[in-house]
């Protein structure tokens, strides 16, 4: 770990605060997102890439601008064991550049559930990161970046995000999404804002996803993600 002042001592408009080309694990984690968005396959969809664009768009903003670095608190939580699981994983196969990037700055991570009372069940099985962001290490306004971490078996409600579009590539493990395909390393989903979506993960490992988080300052600076009703999110599984 680096020797950086704790949060609340960090003023980004100071001229010697660290900033994103002093920290090159934050750097070279941020190249792997930037990679993986310009080279990866749209797969003929107009919608991913365009969405493809606003992410490296926004990136490229952030590369120029050289943001402020804010030391955050590291954090784990229960699901946080099943990290160097999915790293190795991660490292076998076609995510492995990300997966080592992230292995840099692991215990420097994050990790929160995004709820004033977790699900019940669920506590255990999920946490997320942010890297970058207004919660992140790395500031911005314009996006938001971080990882999703899950242990086998787990099953996270149907839910929407209003006003965000929203993208998961995987890094390690399998999931499928409203139980309609099975995604492995590399794969990419994208969800317009407002769409439902549950998520089922394998049951022989855990499963780590990065996420990028596209729209408005405003839904950005304050996300607001909404549960659907038990019956629909039934309805929508066939149970």
């Amino acid at each position: 770990m680096t020797d950086l002042p704790p949060p609340e001592d960090v003023d980004p408009a100071r001229p010697d605060a660290r900033r994103l080309r002093d920290e090159p694990d934050w750097y070279y984690l941020l190249r792997e997102f930037e990679a993986l968005y310009r080279y990866g396959s749209a797969g003929g969809s107009d919608l991913i890439r365009s969405h493809r664009s606003k992410v490296r768009n926004a990136l490229s903003a952030v590369f120029t601008t050289n943001p402020a670095i804010i030391a955050k608190e590291p954090k784990s939580k229960p699901v946080t064991l099943h990290l160097s699981r999915a790293l190795d994983l991660g490292e076998r196969g076609a995510m492995q550049g990300m997966a080592r990037a992230l292995r840099e700055v692991r215990q420097r991570l994050t990790w929160e559930y995004g709820y004033d009372r977790m699900p019940k069940g669920l506590a255990r099985k999920y946490a997320y990161c942010e890297v970058l962001g207004r919660q992140g290490p790395v500031q911005s306004e314009q996006l938001i970046l971080g990882f999703v971490l899950f242990a086998p078996n787990t099953i996270y409600p149907q839910h929407s995000h209003s006003g965000i579009e929203e993208s998961y590539i995987s890094v390690a493990g399998s999931w499928s999404e409203n139980h309609a395909a099975v995604y492995a390393p590399g794969s990419l989903i994208l969800n317009k804002p407002g769409d439902e979506h549950r998520i089922t993960t394998g049951d022989q490992g855990p499963c780590l996803l990065a996420f990028a988080w596209a729209g408005p300052q405003e839904r950005l600076a304050a996300p607001v993600m909404k549960l659907s009703a038990t019956r629909k999110a039934r309805a929508s599984s066939g149970v």
